[in-house]
């Protein structure tokens, strides 16, 4: 790697961002990056009151932002970020991750299956309704 490769690298890695930035960054509100820092998924650094996000906050807040998308919840994200924290070889974390990701298509299999059921019910009650409808419109109605 050069100098100058690693002289940008460096500027890359030091990086830091306000609370604002990212939230501005992100399309979120600042209360919800102050959430996710109370619930242990951030750890910015802080300057008297003010947090200091670094390049790795603003990664983490990516992938809570992503997780979120795809119907994970904190728990299971923290819980990634936890062994990815403590395996940076990432196995085991790339292993949880495919189990987290077999048990959401599952979810998803399984609410689609009863979306179909509610919509077929829908589509009987409404059938019923407008029967009713019909029916009391032409007793009003006498010809």
């Amino acid at each position: 790697m050069t100098t100058q490769m690693t002289a940008k690298k460096t500027e890359t890695d030091d990086k830091t961002y306000s609370i604002s930035e990212l939230a501005k960054e992100f399309d979120i509100t600042t209360r919800s990056i102050r959430f996710y820092e109370d619930q242990g998924l951030l750890t910015p650094l802080r300057q008297g009151q003010t947090r200091i996000y670094s390049r790795r906050d603003r990664v983490r807040l990516k992938l809570i932002l992503r997780g979120k998308r795809l119907g994970f919840s904190l728990s299971e994200t923290g819980q990634l970020f936890e062994l990815y924290d403590a395996d940076k070889s990432s196995v085991t974390q790339l292993s949880t991750m495919l189990k987290l990701i077999e048990h959401k298509k599952a979810e998803l299999h399984q609410q689609m299956d009863d979306i179909k059921v509610v919509l077929m019910e829908l589509v009987t009650v409404e059938k019923r309704c407008r029967e009713t409808l019909d029916q009391a419109k032409q007793v009003k109605e006498p010809n």
